[in-house]
C-alpha cells in the first residue's frame, strides 16, 4: 500500500502541470487540429444535451452533476499535459492514465475503485492490388475506455478506427443509450469485434489466393518455393491479428458473465453476443495460423521435390555424357597397339557404338522418369 501511495504522489503532481488542462471541443474545428478532444457531450435519457457555445469536460461534468445523465468525452492521442486535467477531474487512476497516454497495451479489463478501464485493439484491413513478401495486410490501433457511473472517456490511438460514426449511430438508439455509460462500452466492444469479422473475411481471400498459387502447376520459367516469402509475411500479419483478438476474449467473458456495479444488467446480455462473435473470430484466426503452417510446409516440400528432380536430370545427363568421355579418354592414350587403331572402319564404328550406348541409357532413364 505504501508503494501505491508513493506512486500516486509521484504521478498526480505531474497531472497538474498543464496550464490549460481541458481542451475545448469546437464542432466546426478542423479534425486535424492539435486539440486532443474530438467530442464532448452530455447524454440524458438517451438524448444528447446540446449546450450553447463550446463545452469542456469540466462543463460537461457540471451539467451531469446538476441535471443527471452522463458525459462522453472522446480523445485522440492525448499527451500527458492534455490528459492531466481530465484525469484529475474524473479521479482516474495514475496507472490507467499512463497506459492510456503511452498506448501499446495488451487488450485487458481492469477495475480501479469505481472505474472500469478497458483496452481494445482495433484491426483494419489494408487493401492491396497484389500480395507480396512485403505487403502490409492489417493495421492495428487502440481504443481505451474509462467507464464510470456518470462518465465515459474514450482514448483512441492510431490513424484509423474513428468512433464518430459509432457515436452518431448510438445517438439514434435512445433506448439503448439511456442505459448509461455501459451502453457506450458495449457499443465500442461490438464495433471493434465487427471490425475483426470484416478483417477475417478479407484475410480469408488472401490465404485462398496463396493456397491456390502453391498447389497450382508452376508457370513456365517459374520455380517452386518462390511463394515462401508471401506465406511468411501473411503468417506474421495473422500473428499480429491474433495478438489483438486472443487477449480480449477473457475480458468479454467477464463483462458478460460476472455481475458488475458499473454494468447495467440489461446491457450485460448484449456482451454475451459480443463474446460469442469474438470466440468465433479467435477460432478463425487460429485456423488461419494452422492452415498457413501447412501451406508453408507444403511449399517447402514442393521446393525440395523440384530440387530433387533437377538433381536427377543433372545426374542422368552426366551418366550419358560419361560414355563418350570414357571412350574418347581411352582412345586418347598414346599407345601403338590398340584395338581397331589401324582399321579403316574403326572410327565410325566407335562413334556408332557411343551413339547406341547413349541412346539406350537416355531411353532407359526417360522410361523410369528421370528425364
Amino acid at each position: 500500500m505504501s508503494m501505491i501511495r508513493d506512486l500516486r504522489a509521484a504521478v498526480r503532481p505531474s497531472l497538474r502541470k498543464s496550464s490549460n488542462p481541458f481542451n475545448t471541443y469546437d464542432p466546426t474545428r478542423d479534425p486535424s487540429a492539435s486539440s486532443a478532444v474530438v467530442d464532448c457531450a452530455v447524454y440524458r435519457d438517451g438524448k444528447r444535451v446540446d449546450s450553447d457555445g463550446c463545452q469542456t469536460p469540466r462543463e460537461a461534468m457540471l451539467q451531469v452533476r446538476e441535471g443527471g445523465g452522463f458525459a462522453w468525452i472522446g480523445l485522440h492521442e492525448p499527451t500527458e499535459e492534455e490528459f492531466a486535467g481530465i484525469a484529475a477531474e474524473f479521479g482516474l487512476h495514475p496507472l490507467a492514465v499512463e497506459d492510456a497516454v503511452h498506448a501499446h497495451q495488451r487488450p485487458k479489463l481492469e477495475r480501479y475503485d469505481d472505474t472500469l478501464f478497458t483496452v481494445f485493439k482495433t484491426v483494419h484491413y489494408i487493401e492491396h492490388a497484389e500480395l507480396t513478401a512485403t505487403s502490409e495486410v492489417v493495421e492495428t490501433g487502440e481504443v481505451m475506455c474509462f467507464t464510470g457511473r456518470d462518465f465515459v472517456i474514450t482514448v483512441r490511438h492510431g490513424g484509423k478506427g474513428s468512433l464518430r460514426a459509432l457515436r452518431h449511430g448510438l445517438q439514434k438508439d435512445t433506448e439503448l443509450l439511456s442505459k448509461g455509460p455501459s451502453s457506450v462500452l458495449h457499443a465500442i466492444a461490438d464495433h471493434v469485434v465487427d471490425g475483426y469479422i470484416a478483417v477475417v473475411g478479407a484475410m480469408q481471400d488472401d490465404i485462398d489466393e496463396v493456397e491456390i498459387d502453391v498447389f497450382s502447376a508452376p508457370s513456365k520459367g517459374s520455380s517452386r518455393g518462390t511463394d515462401a516469402g508471401r506465406i511468411y509475411q501473411l503468417k506474421r500479419e495473422v500473428l499480429e491479428f491474433k495478438r489483438a483478438v486472443s487477449p480480449l476474449l477473457r475480458p468479454m467473458q467477464l463483462l458478460s458473465e460476472r455481475p458488475m456495479r458499473l454494468i447495467d444488467p440489461d446491457i450485460q446480455k448484449y456482451f454475451r453476443d459480443v463474446a460469442d462473435h469474438l470466440a468465433r473470430v479467435q477460432e478463425e484466426v487460429l485456423g488461419f495460423d494452422e492452415l498457413l503452417n501447412s501451406i508453408l510446409q507444403a511449399n517447402l516440400a514442393q521446393a525440395t521435390v523440384a530440387q530433387n528432380e533437377d538433381m536427377r536430370k543433372i545426374t542422368s545427363w552426366a551418366a550419358i555424357i560419361a560414355v563418350p568421355t570414357a571412350v574418347c579418354g581411352v582412345y586418347g592414350m598414346n599407345f601403338d597397339y590398340m584395338p581397331e587403331l589401324r582399321w579403316q572402319y574403326g572410327y565410325p564404328m566407335v562413334l556408332t557404338a557411343i551413339a547406341v550406348i547413349c541412346f539406350t541409357i537416355h531411353r532407359t532413364l526417360k522410361r523410369n522418369g528421370w528425364l
